[in-house]
């Protein structure tokens, strides 16, 4: 692991290599010497002397050429230990979703393809080390829609058709979800910006039109006439 030559300027980016290919490396810290407001404070491939480098270096951004290493344990303990809040960027991938979000997952602010010009990566660099995001927007398609899902799943929606026979509005259906959940009509109420009122309502609404006694016997209804509510 080689050593920074010099310190970073305070008002430069200071940004830390981790790129297993030497010559892909070394072309890497050519590029940034020669932008102003970048500074190459650390780079090499990745060694069990590379915390200790992470540390000293304060570095701002790590570049990283594999999902696989930053996935790794070893390297997740090695950020963790340095204690500082390294923005990371991830380049030389290609578009796949899956490898995306997973390194959405790990904490990754830029997610760069292989396709992807010194232009793209020096603008990604400068916009993670200003708080941005930066993913090909087919991607970015692509995380909207995963989290969407996630919270469908959640909110126990996974078939909104499914409750149309039922006759249950789609604030019922958010509402008896999170009961089936174990929430309560205070929890319900924060988790969708309602009052309490408002919540005891729809509740009270829901129970005389599936005829039942309780929340609790409304959501058993409700999941015996074959409607998807969270376990």
């Amino acid at each position: 692991m080689e050593t920074p030559n010099k310190r970073s300027p305070r008002s430069s980016i200071s940004v830390y290599l981790i790129v297993q290919n030497r010559l892909v490396r070394e072309t890497l810290v050519r590029l940034f010497q020669k932008r102003d407001g970048i500074s190459v404070v650390g780079e090499g491939a990745y060694s069990p002397s590379t915390a200790e480098h992470l540390a000293h270096s304060q570095c701002e951004v790590l570049l990283v050429d594999s999902l696989e290493l930053l996935a790794s344990e070893s390297l997740t303990e090695d950020l963790n230990d340095c204690g500082l809040q390294i923005k990371r960027v991830l380049f030389g991938m290609d578009e796949e979703p899956e490898n995306f979000l997973k390194a959405v997952r790990l904490g990754v602010s830029a997610y760069l393809l292989k396709e992807a010009s010194s232009v793209e990566l020096i603008a990604a660099v400068k916009a993670v080390a200003h708080g941005d995001a930066v993913c090909p927007p087919a991607l970015c398609m692509t995380l909207f829609q995963h989290v969407q899902q996630q919270y469908q799943q959640r909110s126990g929606l996974r078939d909104p058709e499914a409750f149309e026979g039922l006759g249950l509005t789609f604030r019922q259906r958010q509402l008896m979800a999170l009961v089936a959940q174990g929430m309560t009509n205070k929890e319900i109420a924060a988790s969708l910006n309602l009052s309490e009122f408002t919540v005891k309502n729809h509740i009270h609404r829901v129970m005389k039109h599936v005829d039942a006694e309780s929340r609790h016997e409304a959501v058993d209804m409700i999941r015996a006439g074959g409607y998807p509510l969270p376990i």
